[in-house]
């Protein structure tokens, strides 16, 4: 029997955790030996895991990830990594040369610098596997490179690796001791091989495995909207970040309340930015209607009795909440920048728009009045993404 190790950051509700899930739901225990080891030891979906899978962490915390206290788990982890085996001290020039960079840049990114440290903290263990998968850029990347027994080694790439703030420096070059790399998207593959172009030949797009039936199943479970809302609802589920740019939906969301419009917007979704978002909700005057609920452990009803879906991100990889609401028939408006483009046909299965306040709400305005049109876009957007478990050939042939 095999020995397969998959490495992530996290196991908080977001896309990448979701279609690790789907991955490890996928694979046959009759075949292969299944371990995982999350890098920072926390997160709420902890508790869907298959049973036959083995969680190596020898200390796990399931409060939710993004949640008060999952960033004291978090902050109280970075500590005893940078103190554990000297850490801290030893890569204090690498961290000072990258923040230095940054800051060169007017860019300054805190968890960049410190994944090298949770990387080189973490925990150690003795078994060699057959093949070992960093999940995820960053803190997984660097430990399955540097950290890991094994005989082969893949790593996946989940983001537009520039705009994500990613360099080969601050990787120090990880990409180069993996056999494969998988791109969850096009654009992805091409934003990545512009900072590993020598690695053009073993890098290839693995679309993010996901499970139609039973999102559909979980959509038809009690939950949802409690508010008894009549007018139009509008949802937009990611985490509450700068990429995700909220503050540029609260403004199209003014803008549709000035205008007259009859509707309601909920974001599913915690973040460093919450009470930045709070701030700006309240400014506009728009507690009532731009309503930020959190994260929720099963977001599918909310995407069933949504009437319109919007993803207006900065950039992406390949959104699996939009994946989601496709399979659910929703219509959706998305941004115009990578990865979404890559999601959607404009006019065909949903609308894209400029991310600003004014083609947010031009988008979200043609939706509203086209009962018709949401119905086609709905149907079409329902035909895609009818699974993709034959990708999973992709990683296991590497073995």
């Amino acid at each position: 029997m095999k020995r397969i190790l998959f490495v992530i950051n996290t196991l908080g509700h977001a896309g990448a955790e979701m279609s690790l899930l789907e991955t490890l739901i996928c694979l046959n225990p009759k075949e292969y030996e299944i371990s995982l080891y999350v890098l920072m030891g926390q997160g709420e979906m902890v508790k869907e895991l298959p049973a036959y899978v083995r969680l190596l962490n020898r200390h796990y915390d399931a409060c939710p990830v993004l949640g008060r206290e999952g960033r004291r788990y978090l902050q109280k982890n970075t500590i005893r990594a940078l103190l554990s085996r000297g850490t801290g001290i030893r890569l204090f020039p690498y961290m000072l040369k990258n923040f230095l960079i940054m800051l060169k840049g007017n860019r300054i990114l805190p968890e960049k610098l410190l994944w090298r440290a949770l990387s080189d903290g973490g925990e150690r263990y003795d078994t060699y596997y057959d093949l070992a998968v960093a999940f995820l850029e960053g803190g997984s990347a660097y430990y399955v490179a540097d950290h890991v027994n094994a005989k082969k080694k893949a790593a996946f790439v989940h983001v537009d690796y520039g705009k994500a703030g990613y360099t080969r420096y601050l990787d120090k070059s990880c990409y180069l001791q993996y056999d494969r790399i998988f791109a969850v998207s096009d654009e992805v593959r091409e934003s990545f091989l512009k900072s590993y172009p020598e690695c053009e030949e073993k890098t290839e797009v693995f679309h993010n495995i996901l499970n139609p039936e039973r999102i559909k199943k979980k959509a038809g479970e009690t939950g949802g909207f409690c508010d008894h809302y009549e007018g139009m609802r509008i949802l937009s589920v990611g985490r509450l970040t700068k990429q995700k740019a909220f503050e540029v939906s609260a403004k199209a969301m003014k803008l549709l309340k000035d205008s007259g419009e009859d509707v309601r917007w909920y974001v599913l979704g915690e973040g460093d930015q919450r009470k930045v978002l709070e701030e700006e909700i309240e400014k506009l005057e728009l507690t009532e209607d731009f309503l930020l609920l959190g994260a929720v452990e099963n977001p599918y009803p909310y995407m069933a009795q949504a009437d319109i879906y919007v993803h207006a991100s900065l950039y992406e990889g390949k959104s699996i909440a939009v994946q989601e609401a496709q399979i659910l028939g929703k219509p959706i408006l998305v941004s115009d920048c990578s990865g979404n483009r890559e999601q959607v046909v404009a006019g065909v299965d949903g609308l894209m728009c400029e991310l600003t306040p004014e083609g947010v709400s031009r988008g979200v305005k043609i939706l509203l009045h086209d009962s018709d049109l949401r119905s086609t876009l709905g149907d079409a957007a329902g035909q895609k993404n009818e699974g993709n478990k034959a990708e999973l050939r992709k990683l296991l042939d590497i073995m």
